[in-house]
């Protein structure tokens, strides 16, 4: 009995080497496959990521981040615009009010006369998930919130109200207005992720003419329309940029 049990304990432990020395290859293999495209200041973009952008596909929070990081370093880095990157946004929607300071002091906030929040209607934050992107834009000005929602069926209203009120005190406020904007609206089930990349663009594009946000007209479809096309270029030319420099 004792050596059958020393026998069995014996395949067991080879069963698990095998198991773990496959899945160490299986997983080396999946890195090696999926190998970086570019490394841009805090963002990394791996091949699987552009795929994303290169089919009918929902986006991820590295390709939403990396164009925030982009437009913050490019675009708008000299202006009173806050982009917060979706992962942040995600904290904000987890933590207490009491921690909301954690995460927004050190992006200096409060100095930001308008802040840019882009969230998925994730309930959960253990993991990753959702299944729609939306916009919620604090006007420090307006002493307002806006939201930008390219799907009138999402709950993501529900969630923008819920954030809004657990910010408010943070920025100063106490029952701040909460504005449902009227946006265009998306003819398909993957493409929120570029609405709000759009509408960010098309808001910060108004309030650095007028310095508001309540008159700011919708987008154009033709703008949504080229944007992944816009994204993939980008990258291509940052990459290639990358390589000429080294």
């Amino acid at each position: 009995m004792q050596l059958l049990s020393a026998t069995l304990l014996l395949v067991s432990l080879l069963l698990d080497s095998r198991r773990i020395f496959h899945q160490h290859l299986y997983t080396s293999s999946q890195k090696m496959a999926d190998e970086i495209v570019l490394n841009y200041h805090d963002s990394i973009l791996r091949k699987s990521d552009v795929r994303i952008l290169e089919g009918p596909y929902w986006l991820n929070d590295t390709v939403i981040a990396f164009y925030l990081e982009y437009l913050e370093k490019e675009k708008y880095g000299e202006t009173d615009l806050l982009l917060i990157s979706p992962s942040v946004t995600q904290c904000l929607k987890a933590s207490h009010e009491k921690q909301i300071p954690d995460f927004l002091d050190p992006l200096h906030a409060k100095n930001k006369s308008f802040v840019f929040m882009p969230f998925n209607d994730c309930m959960g934050f253990v993991s990753p998930g959702g299944t729609h992107w939306s916009l919620l834009v604090f006007s420090k000005s307006e002493r307002k919130f806006y939201h930008f929602d390219s799907s009138s069926c999402s709950v993501s209203g529900m969630q923008a109200h819920e954030l809004a009120r657990k910010l408010e005190s943070y920025f100063g406020l106490t029952n701040a207005q909460i504005k449902y904007m009227e946006s265009l609206q998306q003819d398909n089930s993957y493409d929120c992720g570029i609405y709000v990349l759009c509408n960010i663009e098309n808001i910060a594009f108004h309030i650095l003419k007028t310095g508001t946000i309540e008159s700011v007209q919708k987008l154009k479809k033709v703008n949504v329309s080229s944007k992944r096309h816009e994204l993939l270029e980008l990258i291509n030319q940052l990459s290639q940029s990358h390589h000429d420099t080294e």
